[in-house]
């Protein structure tokens, strides 16, 4: 860590310090010119954060503005903590996703915990009761120590922060690859509900009023941590530790209950968390969000440590701190609030008429900067952009099937490969029943959370195939929107919206800048086409070791609306003598397959089509289906194709199998990921209807009674498997892989 003591604003030009701070040559002259003058540490340091491609977006913001942010019910697009969606009868739900992976890499169990802890507190500081978490989880294959570490620590992290503090973690997703060996992705979300009328946003307004600092006091945990998050991860990352924060989930617990408090309070004119660059992006965006400028006085800052430079103070990001604008004059009401709930709020600065950001500290002004400058006027840069040389190759191979000999064998292998087996061991450790409203708990293909006191639901998912985003961007970044609103749908739920995480590699790298670029146009495509507009989002970049980059991985959290408690629909078979219907059709298409990697252990050729109008006709007659109750199941068609979804359907306790007949090749009708398929359960005297409504069903078996999972294809007898013996190896997979010797 650079020290401060005695370095002057020539010595920082001189020796190019600012580069170690994540400053480029050409932003560093940006700089100058914006002051009129070298900036001193503090002022680099503070630059360095705000400009940072986690705080400002500067390579990806020319791709954000493709998506498409506003509907009638979008109440909230992106730009603040979180987004938010009316559900009517004067409710919205407000919700967001965001990464912590570098963190997670270097200190794991902190670094999940910490991501947790920020989501939960963006969904809060808009005013929201926070009810649900979710996380989207990618890991290196489960046969090395490092990763079974990572694997376990994480989950830990997750599950010790989010169940001490009160919000149930009701699902998710975790995916294992290569790619993902040396940086592990870990996205959390979180879900809030929110009325109209107590939308709370970040700005700092009014001249004159009081800046509010609450929470535990300022330490040395996290110092450019925003920075580190926008840079590659080193193989020497341990040195990295002192830019993991540390969490508190029971002080988390007390600042949400004092901090939905406080809404009510007409003294309340602006909160947000201190997140991502602490002190200095909290204060300087609720300023420029206004209009207006900030003076605070750093030696009013509670602080853990001594001896803390205002350079540390600006930068630390200490956990559970949030920054307040309240009224001049009424300060001491919202203190009694916080101090009732054994927190510690304390003013320490105050809204002003010029648009500077300036920092106080013993006595002497240590920076005076532009508010502008740091948030709405950081640097925005084109990159370069060209088609990857693999993509080409890819397209030219013809889509064909694979040989082979043994479905029945393939199809237990399958089921224990991590990606598909079941993640029990994941979810079992985390509280998914704490609030008392949890409807569908994890392992099915949505989280279902009732609204309580209302006949209404939330269904949230979390999504993305990266193997086809590597193979076809902008392919892959389609069916990455189409599955979540594929998931949502399967529940009985309407979509709503959604929030992205977009995961990448090094953006400097122009066939990296080609598969954000691609894949963000086809996310963009599918959300106009689907009605899913983009609410919120985090940007992730520099997902890369040893020269290597993770596979482009846009994670898509989606939340969608059950209109009654009726319309939750389950994914597994209900009851015997149900007819079972695949809607959809079939074809050659195993490029990113899980069969592919389990044969070549590879990912090559054209990912599967999808043809998005097909899809929201689907998407639309099945929910219609569930709403008119002709549905008793609905499982989408994902890893693994048809054979993998029956197993599925029949791993819920209740001693059903299927007896199902498909005519065409094996291994296609079994195993091709051919997308915008679902598997229903219908009753014997619902088919005629349901066969008029849903047009692209055909029956092709029935729920039986005997657990056995039998499939003929061409009436050839090809899968004739106990139930229980399938469910076991998909269950005990992962505990297996963690348990053996690496």
């Amino acid at each position: 860590m650079l020290q401060t003591h005695d370095i002057s604003p020539e010595q920082i030009e001189r020796d190019k310090l600012y580069r170690e701070m994540g400053l480029s040559d050409q932003e560093f002259e940006m700089i100058k010119d914006i002051l009129k003058r070298l900036p001193n540490f503090t002022e680099t340091g503070i630059f360095s954060v705000m400009w940072s491609e986690h705080c400002s977006y500067k390579t990806s913001k020319p791709l954000l503005r493709k998506f498409p942010t506003k509907a009638s019910h979008v109440l909230q697009g992106p730009g603040e903590g979180a987004g938010i969606i009316d559900i009517g009868d004067n409710q919205a739900v407000v919700f967001k996703i965001e990464s912590h992976n570098h963190p997670s890499a270097v200190e794991p169990y902190q670094g999940a915990a910490t991501g947790v802890g920020g989501i939960i507190r963006d969904v809060f500081s808009m005013g929201a009761r926070p009810i649900a978490s979710m996380n989207s989880l990618r890991f290196g294959n489960l046969n090395t120590d490092r990763t079974k570490y990572l694997f376990s620590e994480v989950v830990n992290g997750i599950a010790g922060y989010g169940n001490c503090v009160g919000v149930p973690t009701v699902g998710g997703e975790v995916q294992f690859d290569d790619s993902y060996e040396d940086n592990p992705l870990v996205n959390a979300m979180c879900i809030g509900l929110i009325n109209h009328d107590e939308i709370q946003k970040g700005i700092a307004a009014g001249v004159g009023n009081t800046i509010l600092y609450a929470g535990p006091p300022t330490g040395r945990d996290g110092i450019h941590g925003a920075t580190f998050a926008s840079d590659d991860l080193g193989e020497d990352a341990a040195k990295d530790r002192p830019a993991v924060q540390v969490g508190d989930p029971f002080m988390e617990k007390l600042l949400i209950e004092a901090c939905l408090e406080v809404i009510h309070s007409d003294a309340l004119v602006g909160m947000q968390d201190m997140g991502a660059a602490g002190l200095t992006s909290s204060a300087s965006e609720m300023a420029s969000k206004a209009g207006t400028g900030l003076e605070m006085n750093l030696d009013l800052v509670p602080q853990r440590e001594q001896h803390m430079t205002a350079y540390e103070m600006m930068l630390s990001e200490s956990q559970e701190r949030m920054l307040l604008c309240v009224k001049k004059g009424r300060e001491q009401e919202i203190i009694d609030i916080f101090e009732k709930y054994g927190l510690k709020a304390v003013p320490v600065g105050e809204v002003i008429e010029e648009k500077v950001f300036r920092i106080k500290h013993h006595g002497e002004v240590v920076a005076d900067i532009p508010v502008d400058s740091l948030a709405d006027d950081a640097p925005v840069f084109h990159m370069p952009s060209k088609e990857a040389a693999y993509y080409k190759e890819f397209q030219k191979i013809e889509n064909t099937a694979p040989f082979v000999n043994d479905h029945a064998e393939i199809l237990k292998q399958l089921l224990q490969q991590p990606t598909i087996a079941s993640k029990e061991w994941v979810y079992d450790q985390y509280d998914s029943m704490v609030q008392t409203n949890t409807v569908v708990t994890p392992g099915s293909d949505s989280a279902v959370v009732r609204i309580k006191g209302t006949d209404k639901a939330l269904a949230i998912t979390t999504d993305c195939n990266s193997r086809y985003i590597y193979l076809d961007p902008e392919t892959g970044g389609k069916i990455a929107v189409a599955e979540a609103t594929r998931n949502i749908v399967c529940s009985g739920a309407k979509p709503l919206g959604l929030t992205d995480g977009l995961n990448f590699g090094n953006p400097t790298n122009p066939e990296v800048f080609w598969q954000m670029e691609k894949a963000v146009e086809g996310m963009s495509e599918a959300c106009e086409v689907l009605e899913a507009p983009v609410i919120s989002g985090n940007v992730s970049l520099y997902n890369q070791s040893k020269g290597k980059s993770i596979y482009p991985t846009p994670i898509v959290g989606m939340v969608g609306l059950h209109e009654s408690l009726e319309h939750i629909t389950p994914s597994f078979f209900q009851k015997a003598g149900d007819a079972i219907y695949l809607i959809g059709h079939t074809k050659i298409e195993f490029g990113g397959s899980e069969l592919q990697n389990l044969l070549d252990g590879e990912y090559k050729g054209k990912a599967p089509a999808i043809d998005l109008e097909v899809e929201a006709t689907r998407q639309k007659h099945l929910l219609e289906a569930i709403q008119s109750g002709l549905i008793v199941s609905a499982h989408d068609l994902a890893e693994g194709g048809l054979a993998v979804a029956l197993a599925e359907s029949v791993f819920a306790g209740k001693g059903l199998g299927a007896d199902v007949h498909l005519s065409g090749e094996a291994t296609v009708e079994l195993f091709s990921e051919t997308q915008s398929r679902f598997i229903v359960t219908v009753k014997a005297e619902d088919q005629a209807r349901f066969e008029k409504e849903v047009k692209d069903a055909k029956q092709i078996g029935v729920v039986t009674d005997d657990q056995t999972l039998s499939i003929t294809v061409n009436e050839a007898a090809v899968i004739q498997e106990n139930v229980n013996q399938l469910e076991k190896l998909w269950r005990e997979a992962i505990p297996c892989l963690l348990k053996s010797k690496a």
